[in-house]
């Protein structure tokens, strides 16, 4: 369990193959002398378990399933990626509950910069618009955002300048794959109303409950 609140911004240093995975070695100064093997990390929102940690580094295995769903098959060495250890039971909550199960990658299609701050539309698959709703949760490479404009297949989030300064995405850009994962409460309302595998709510849907 995670908060969506970025500890520490490191840098992949090694991507080795073994099988069909990938172990990723990370250089993270301030996380790493606290870990320990076995425990969970979240890399750009996707929780991995650490299977060996040095001062200044530590090390995961990918597997197939996880490479299938995040962009962690896509990183390359120098690259910095989100950090943030797994919640412990007495820390406040300052994001919202994140599991670190990526649901799906999103694409940066539109990075506009204000006058005090950023915006970022991404556009998603569409089978995935159901669990989107405007002033929602969502982890956007780990980042506990908020959804500021929702139009079917894309939303967007603001990002304030301590966000974009302290993560991974001031070195975005247009084009740029991110991991998403949505708001958990999110996806059991829609198991419960049973729309799980519809694209979106719809009006004719709506007419057959009696709205």
């Amino acid at each position: 369990m995670f908060t969506g609140l970025v500890e520490e911004v490191g840098i992949l240093k090694q991507k080795k193959q073994f099988g069909n995975g990938l172990r990723l070695t990370i250089q993270a100064e301030k996380i790493s002398p606290e870990l320990t093997t076995g425990e969970s990390v979240n890399i750009n929102g996707a929780c991995q378990t650490v299977i060996q940690t040095t001062k200044n580094s530590f090390t995961v295995e990918t597997i197939e399933e996880t490479l299938k769903k995040t962009t962690l098959g896509y990183l390359h060495t120098g690259e910095r990626v989100n950090l943030e250890r797994s919640l412990q039971a007495n820390a406040r909550l300052g994001g919202h509950f994140v599991l670190g199960h990526i649901d799906t990658r999103g694409e940066i299609i539109e990075n506009i910069p204000l006058s005090a701050s950023h915006e970022l539309r991404i556009k998603i698959p569409d089978d995935f618009s159901k669990y989107i709703v405007r002033v929602g949760s969502i982890a956007v490479d780990g980042i506990s955002l908020t959804l500021a404009d929702v139009r079917e297949s894309t939303f967007t989030v603001a990002i304030i300048p301590h966000t974009w300064k302290e993560t991974n995405l001031s070195g975005k850009k247009v084009g740029d794959l991110v991991n998403l994962e949505f708001d958990i409460l999110g996806k059991y309302v829609a198991k419960f109303l049973g729309i799980e595998n519809e694209s979106k709510l719809t009006e004719e849907w709506l007419k057959e409950l009696g709205y």
